[in-house]
């Protein structure tokens, strides 16, 4: 089976629906018990349903950001993590753009990823070994070597805990860099590294289908990644850039 078709198909169609949603303005959400800053919308659930139905025909498993872990009966190490919408306020208020995001993954390392933006109905994608493309068209990274000229883009997510040594980190990091972004959308950061607009990007207490299939996209797009641990069932930290910008800046060690 091709997964890779399969899960192009799947993210047309959640797109699609997408659209018809916000033409109906379908914007009800609720904010979550478990993460009291997390929104939740009508939206979320109805996307995640479409790309759900279309992949379980692949009988892998499949871990999404509103319902969990869908485990399949395969022992494959293959497993689907998708987001329905990353952004959900961006789409629910009308801000910039959001992502419906799809990423296959063996163990912990990312095989591609699939991201369709709205409202710009741009759909990204590639991985490792396969490129990095907008539609047909290739993406890349970007040459910028000196932070003193580069973009980075940061954000501070539902879990990101406030208190005086986050906030003193995040600073110091943002200023290392000329300018500083933020997009209200994990996965629509990570398309600004893959595609050169930006030179790095960094959350944390993040989870891992916020970021999944963005990940996917920058390592096809000659950039590299880490994360801060390996169980995903936990918030995140991440890094993500062009891979010529200085190691050292980072918040934690790393490989990059």
């Amino acid at each position: 089976m091709d997964l890779l078709k399969l899960s192009k198909n799947a993210v047309v169609h959640a797109l699609d629906k997408l659209i018809e949603l916000d033409k109906k303005n379908i914007k009800d959400y609720q904010f979550s018990n478990e993460v009291p800053r997390e929104v939740k919308a009508e939206a979320d659930i109805i996307i995640e349903k479409i790309l759900i139905d279309k992949l379980s025909i692949s009988d892998l498993s499949i871990l999404s950001e509103e319902c969990g872990l869908i485990k399949s009966e395969s022992n494959s190490n293959l497993r689907f993590i998708i987001d329905p919408i990353d952004g959900t306020v961006n789409f629910i208020r009308g801000i910039c753009n959001c992502s419906i995001s799809v990423a296959l993954f063996d163990g912990n390392t990312p095989v591609f990823g699939i991201l369709a933006s709205y409202p710009s109905g741009i759909i990204a994608w590639g991985g490792k070994g396969i490129g990095a493309f907008i539609g047909e068209m290739p993406i890349n990274v970007s040459s910028i070597k000196d932070t003193k000229k580069g973009v980075l883009c940061t954000g501070f997510p539902s879990r990101f805990e406030f208190n005086s040594k986050t906030i003193l980190e995040q600073m110091n990091l943002m200023q290392s860099f000329n300018k500083v972004r933020m997009l209200g959308s994990a996965s629509q950061s990570l398309l600004q590294v893959a595609q050169g607009s930006v030179e790095a990007y960094v959350e944390s207490n993040i989870m891992i289908w916020d970021v999944a299939a963005g990940l996917a996209i920058v390592e096809g797009a000659g950039g590299k990644f880490i994360i801060n641990k390996q169980d995903f069932n936990y918030p995140i930290e991440v890094i993500a850039s062009n891979n010529l910008i200085d190691k050292s800046i980072w918040p934690f060690q790393s490989n990059l």
